[in-house]
């Protein structure tokens, strides 16, 4: 027995120099791994970029297969270069945001005879010029983001204070009454940094009330519907769900309360994550989804539901926009649903090696097949890597990294895919792309690098970084009036 032991003592202490011999290696091959990740990301970036400014500068997108471009309206609203911006400065490309800053502050006038989308604007056009107001100082860009600001407030004059889908930039006018709900009430992280910017709490003020008369007519379980007519307040769908259309409006309540401390939306997010996890959670032993159900009921959807006139939405679809919720549920400290979840969205990219848009999880089929470069799920990746220090979260990047540069790679940039099932490309490249995708894939791959720590910023759902420390919680009872 004595034998036995001293040989178990010995095998151990053994063991024990091998870790310590063979860690210091293995941690530095992990790192060399990352760190050739990081500049692969980095250089893909820059050459996206280049192919941008050759093929579509001016305009709000590259086509990256007939290499040209495409504005959003009649003219361009400029939106590459302002929704790239952050991402330039994440990744210390100093010389391009440098460029950026001069063309906004010299080249954009927001006198534009045009009627654009008021949710689209507030996260790439607002929350980037904020952006950047936040990494330079520069009160030119301060000013230029003020003006847009105030153009935007047109469109929250209705009856209920929830916007219009639509305003004119240069008119005011305004129309389109009929919203979803992120449409509705997903304004007060952008428009509550503007306020504190410019100690005007008339923006941040706009963006609660259309919050708080979403929230007045909440169902008696605490869940919203879908869509709602600005002027009556009447909802014109009850389903209710995570998904596109409702997302945003539930991580702002979270990011918003994070970032000014307004003790008004944190009953409202506690609340609100209380009913989600009550009634929309559909669990078995190999998937995590959140379904679609009434907003009066809780009961799952079983009916059809007609949005816009075309697409029959039912229980148990998912969008690929939904894979974001694991990374709110790890900010908001449930790390056990996040990982669960996680998994599931793992399962279905593996599945076909790109997500698709749209996915019913009860027929086990994509009923939109399209991938358009979406960042969600390499988001919610990065958030539980850094939570959770699992390098299952690691790897899920590296592969979603590999198999983006497979099937999305172009010849001078990246395009989304017509279809997931056969990976035949589309000629097009959201501006997201290079805000969020890439972003997402460069902070998890410099992770250890420890130049940018997540814990020290709060970011708008553009993946727009604002760091906690720029806002003082007293400051901002004054200068966003609560």
């Amino acid at each position: 027995m004595k034998n036995q032991l001293l040989k178990s003592v010995i095998l151990s202490f053994f063991a024990i120099i091998l870790f310590a011999c063979q860690s210091p290696s293995v941690k530095k091959n992990e790192n060399t791994q990352t760190q050739n990740l990081s500049t692969d990301v980095r250089n893909e970036f820059v050459r996206s970029w280049e192919a941008y400014k050759k093929y579509a500068w001016g305009h709000d997108v590259l086509l990256p297969l007939s290499k040209g471009y495409q504005d959003w309206y009649e003219q361009s609203l400029h939106i590459s270069p302002i929704d790239a911006y952050s991402t330039m400065k994440v990744m210390k490309l100093d010389d391009y945001a440098k460029e950026v800053e001069h063309y906004v502050v010299d080249s954009i006038s927001w006198e534009k005879d045009l009627f654009v989308k008021t949710f689209e604007v507030n996260i790439r056009i607002l929350g980037g010029l904020l952006a950047m107001y936040e990494y330079t100082g520069d009160e030119k860009i301060l000013d230029k983001t003020e003006d847009f600001g105030k153009r935007m407030l047109k469109a929250f004059d209705s009856p209920t204070g929830i916007p219009y889908y639509w305003f004119n930039l240069k008119t005011g006018k305004t129309k389109g009454a009929k919203v979803n709900v992120a449409e509705a009430a997903s304004y007060m992280f952008e428009m509550g940094i503007l306020s504190y910017y410019t100690k005007n709490p008339v923006f941040y003020q706009a963006a609660k009330k259309a919050n708080l008369a979403v929230w007045e007519r909440v169902s008696e379980i605490h869940l919203v519907g879908e869509n709602i007519d600005v002027e009556t307040g009447k909802w014109l769908n009850t389903s209710s769900h995570i998904c596109a259309g409702i997302d945003s409006y539930y991580e702002y309540l979270l990011k918003s309360y994070l970032l000014f401390g307004d003790p008004d939306l944190k009953p409202i997010w506690e609340k609100s994550l209380t009913a989600i996890n009550t009634y929309l959670v559909e669990e078995s032993d190999t998937s995590f989804w959140y379904k679609r159900v009434d907003m009066h009921t809780g009961l799952k959807r079983t009916n059809p539901i007609y949005a816009d006139n075309s697409s029959v939405i039912e229980g148990g679809i998912v969008t690929l926009y939904d894979a974001f919720f694991p990374a709110v549920l790890a900010l908001a400290g449930d790390l056990e649903r996040a990982e669960k979840n996680q998994a599931t969205w793992n399962w279905l990219w593996n599945r076909y090696g790109l997500e698709p848009m749209i996915y019913d999880f009860d027929a086990g089929e994509p009923t939109y097949p399209v991938y358009d470069l979406n960042p969600e799920i390499i988001e919610s990746a990065y958030y539980l890597y850094h939570y959770t220090g699992k390098d299952d979260y690691l790897k899920m990047v590296v592969q979603y990294w590999a198999d983006i540069k497979k099937y999305c790679k172009t010849e001078v940039a990246f395009s989304s895919v017509e279809d997931v099932r056969t990976m035949q490309k589309k000629d097009y490249m959201p501006t997201f792309f290079f805000a969020e995708t890439l972003k997402y894939f460069y902070l998890t791959f410099t992770f250890n690098t420890g130049e940018f720590i997540l814990d020290d910023y709060v970011f708008n759902t553009e993946a727009h970084p604002f760091k906690r420390s720029s806002f003082s919680k007293e400051k901002a009872k004054i200068y966003l009036g609560f």
